[in-house]
């Protein structure tokens, strides 16, 4: 049975962009999980996991391991602290985001497909898809097409 050390274990991937720093390990993944995912992220001060977000039929937990990081959700911005626990329901009022300083593990139930919508930018988000950040696709909502367009 495989395990992974939450506080101290290795973290394998590493993001570069703009804002969006931090090292991470797919943890479900290591532990050959199916039905729940999970992941460790390690953000320094201001960097974010990802951009403002909710998810139809996903829900979401955070565990915070290390550090202050910085929740923004629908009631405003509240600082974290190491033990603290957090669920976002499915739908707008689990929407998140998470800013460092801290070492966070965030879990969800492995749903497919998945639907992310992303407030700010008005963008609606698909997993599986084939999209060049990872396995998604993203579309502008305003792009948005009747029913029976092109039939």
């Amino acid at each position: 049975m495989e395990r992974f050390n939450l506080l101290g274990g290795e973290l394998e991937h590493t993001s570069d962009r703009d804002g969006y720093r931090h090292r991470a390990t797919a943890v479900g993944e290591r532990l050959g999980a199916e039905q729940i995912g999970g992941s460790v992220y390690e953000l320094a001060a201001g960097d974010q996991t990802f951009p403002y977000h909710f998810h139809h039929g996903v829900e979401e937990w955070l565990l915070v391991l290390d550090g202050t990081p910085i929740l923004r959700s629908p009631g405003g911005e509240q600082e974290l602290r190491p033990g603290d626990v957090v669920c976002f329901p499915s739908g707008p009022d689990g929407a998140h985001a998470v800013r460092g300083p801290g070492r966070v593990l965030i879990l969800s139930a492995n749903r497919s497909p998945s639907i992310a919508v992303y407030p700010d930018s008005d963008k609606v988000g698909t997993r599986p898809g084939r999209g060049s950040a990872g396995d998604r696709l993203d579309f502008r909502r305003g792009d948005a097409v009747d029913y029976w367009e092109g039939e």
